[in-house]
């Protein structure tokens, strides 16, 4: 009569004690990190602003910023979007005033597309600057090596 209760591998009482495995596996967190590497390379140009305009092209230099730009847009119809909100050029200055008030000297970035009447577009300049905006800057599109300073000379 005899019983074994060593668990079944091995009998004779030798047991085989449970160690952790002390290898990580890296190879899935790498893979997670460069899925999302290209999700937010393909997403980033799309975040820049939502309104769609042609802008004119110029020869200036990319101004440099540290902050999270705030735009005002002008559509060749005449309508005033800020961010990618329209709004009607009387309520352009308290909601800005409203986002900025922490800090009173941020950039505003000005969009006009090619087409807007520059007497709206020198509107909308007049109202930002007459409620205490210093810093605007307008945005434009690279230009293409000094087509315009070349018609401009003659």
């Amino acid at each position: 009569m005899g019983a074994s209760l060593g668990g079944g591998r091995g009998g004779r009482g030798h047991r085989r004690a449970f160690r952790p495995m002390a290898d990580i596996n890296v190879t899935p967190m790498v893979d997670v990190m460069l899925v999302l590497l290209v999700i937010f390379m393909v997403t980033a140009p799309l975040l820049t602003a939502g309104v769609p305009l042609e802008l004119p092209k110029t020869n200036a230099g990319q101004l440099k910023g540290d902050d999270q730009p705030i735009s005002v847009s002008i559509k060749t119809d005449g309508t005033v979007w800020l961010q990618e909100t329209k709004v009607e050029i009387e309520e352009l200055a308290p909601r800005l005033k409203a986002i900025t008030a922490q800090k009173p000297d941020t950039t505003i970035f000005v969009r006009g597309d090619s087409g807007v009447n520059y007497g709206r577009m020198a509107e909308v300049l007049s109202t930002l600057s007459s409620s205490g905006f210093t810093k605007l800057s307008l945005v434009t599109q690279p230009g293409s090596g000094g087509d315009a300073a070349k018609k401009g000379a003659r």
